[in-house]
């Protein structure tokens, strides 16, 4: 369903148990409410909780902004090293804004607020921004953004570059496996056919590179969400994959360093992605977390 939020319309799924303490999940970059795993899913709901998951701005079947044009990142990047301003549709901090006002719309006082990757950036600064909202917070597979951090592996961020507006669908598709291949979990690997038809599942609900662009730019310019997480005072766990390429393991650990009374927990042999043996390793501790802050 869509609904008002922060002056834009987003696309929202509530499962409706309106009795039950709510969850909120913000997805990452690029990446639409349906990419949010069914275990996962299955794992909150069965512990009793309300799970709210939403496209975010410029993706899915959410508002986009293509009156803004592509940006061109090459430059940005440029801009983002020399400390220049960069010319830019949104911030995280919107995002943020975005996700306080699915909140709003479902007349949601406070929820605990999971976020992966680009999401667990907007889930940060969510709970900087208005904590009375946030019951606990979960970053998960993400990053303070502090700029001593490593980046991603070079072949990890050629083959995010490949991304084009010229680009047919077939060819789109078969980057994005690509893409995922090399950001997923060494010790445990996705079926190639599960993982087709997964990325044809995304790209026939909604396919807009130009939004994926745009949100790029948005983690570009956040330099400063990094230097706020040491005023964050809502219960946090950050979950982060030991071989994750994308968002490296010190990635997670200076967030859980720079969040007071943050707890870590390391996956071993997990990457930036939802494989199921290894997300069962997670789920407990979860579920734990989300409970004992209730």
């Amino acid at each position: 369903m869509r609904m008002q939020a922060h002056g834009i319309e987003l696309e929202v799924e509530d499962s409706g148990q309106r009795e039950r303490p709510a969850v909120l999940l913000i997805m990452g970059l690029g990446m639409q409410l349906i990419a949010w795993p069914t275990p996962l899913l299955q794992a909150l709901d069965q512990a009793g909780y309300r799970v709210i998951r939403f496209d975010n701005r410029d993706v899915g079947l959410s508002t986009g902004f293509d009156d803004w044009g592509v940006p061109n990142l090459l430059w940005n990047g440029l801009k983002h090293r020399l400390g220049w301003a960069m010319r830019k549709p949104y911030s995280l901090q919107d995002m943020a804004r975005d996700a306080l006002g699915v909140l709003d719309a479902l007349h949601i006082e406070r929820a605990h607020v999971i976020g992966v990757s680009m999401g667990g950036m907007i889930a940060q600064r969510m709970a900087w921004t208005a904590p009375e909202r946030v019951t606990s917070l979960v970053s998960w597979m993400s990053s303070s953004g502090a700029p001593d951090l490593p980046g991603p592996q070079p072949q990890v961020l050629k083959a995010m570059s490949a991304t084009s507006l010229n680009l047919g669908l077939e060819q789109a598709m078969l980057n994005m496996q690509r893409l995922l291949r090399m950001i997923g979990s060494p010790a445990e690997h996705e079926d190639p056919l599960v993982q087709a038809a997964r990325v044809r599942q995304a790209v026939q609900r909604a396919y807009r590179p130009a939004g994926v662009l745009r949100q790029t730019l948005a983690v570009m310019s956040d330099a400063d969400r990094y230097e706020l997480l040491h005023d964050i005072t809502r219960p946090t766990l950050v979950i982060h994959g030991r071989e994750d390429p994308l968002l490296p393991l010190p990635c997670g650990e200076d967030t859980a360093r720079r969040i007071p009374h943050a707890r870590l927990q390391v996956i071993d042999g997990m990457g930036h992605d939802f494989p199921p043996g290894l997300l069962q390793q997670c789920l407990p501790t979860l579920i734990q977390f989300l409970h004992e802050h209730a």
